[in-house]
């Protein structure tokens, strides 16, 4: 996985991806385009920026709303499950409800810093099938931009399209990445967790450590398309850092050098009235924790 920038893990990590991507509290890095045809003739697509986006102590994230979400509710920032500050959920483990202080730094279009915004608990975090963290914050969307003159980022609500150009908005090394949806794999696996449905990226978006939990936007609506997750570092199958697909006859192939992000068009349909979490909502196919009426 794009893991967090933290422990003996990121030494060697940090070292080498301070020369591609600049240090976090460092001015906005440059833009990465890939150059891609069809990015270049996508003269209708959205100019995406950081707006919206956060940087975690080891990770990145997002100010995220849901298409029904009100200016009075309370705001959501949304990383991956692998970036819980309590440690990353094991295999079948969903996390809801869970207090929380943690702050985000928000940053808007140029990757300045604006403030700290603050969690009150976990909302929802998981590894299982996907890899997200939702979290509620002690602010509404409507103080944010009062404050900030920051709107959150929507989470589309249909499944992304191969082809479709996209970015992936780092908030902690400031920095985007630019590509295109190469295709999905039915099953992504890596270490003791597995992933259904993810994206792959084209060779151009090459996201390092610190990248976990960025947007993923599509270019064409500016909505947020998927999160960013994981890629195949080493070679290695199926291991920790080392993602393997698996199709639908159960044939395993290594991508070395492929990145990853985990679909987020599902989750709306989990989030009801207030932004509160509803895992019994008609359409919700998020995995339920353990015990759980489904």
């Amino acid at each position: 996985m794009n893991r967090p920038l933290v422990g003996t893990l990121a030494t060697a990590l940090l070292g080498a991806a301070a020369l591609v991507g600049g240090a976090g509290s460092a001015g906005a890095a440059p833009q990465v385009s890939s150059g891609h045809p069809q990015q270049q003739a996508a003269h209708h697509a959205k100019a995406v920026d950081f707006a919206g986006t956060v940087a975690l102590s080891n990770c990145s994230g997002s100010l995220v709303k849901m298409p029904t979400s009100q200016p009075n509710d309370p705001a959501l920032v949304m990383s991956n499950g692998h970036c819980l500050e309590s440690g990353m959920p094991g295999a079948g483990e969903v996390i809801v409800d869970q207090p929380s202080s943690r702050s985000f730094t928000l940053l808007d279009k140029s990757a300045r810093e604006l403030g700290k915004i603050k969690a009150t608990k976990v909302a929802y975090a998981t590894m299982t099938d996907t890899d997200v963290t939702l979290y509620e914050t002690g602010s509404t969307y409507a103080q944010i931009e009062q404050k900030y003159k920051i709107k959150p980022l929507e989470l589309a609500t249909t499944h992304p399209v191969k082809g479709a150009a996209i970015s992936v908005v780092s908030g902690y090394w400031k920095k985007i990445y630019s590509c295109s949806v190469d295709g999905f794999v039915p099953t992504l696996k890596e270490g003791d967790w597995t992933w259904k449905d993810s994206v792959r990226y084209t060779p151009e978006c090459k996201t390092i450590g610190g990248t976990s939990g960025s947007p993923v936007v599509d270019t064409a609506s500016g909505k947020v398309a998927a999160i960013n997750n994981t890629g195949n570092e080493d070679g290695e199958k199926c291991t920790v850092n080392n993602p393997c697909e698996v199709d639908e006859n159960g044939n395993v192939t290594v991508h070395k050098g492929t990145n990853y992000a985990e679909e987020t068009y599902g989750i709306p349909k989990c989030f009801g009235v207030g932004n509160k979490l509803d895992l019994s909502a008609a359409g919700c196919e998020l995995p339920k924790p353990s015990g759980a009426r489904r």
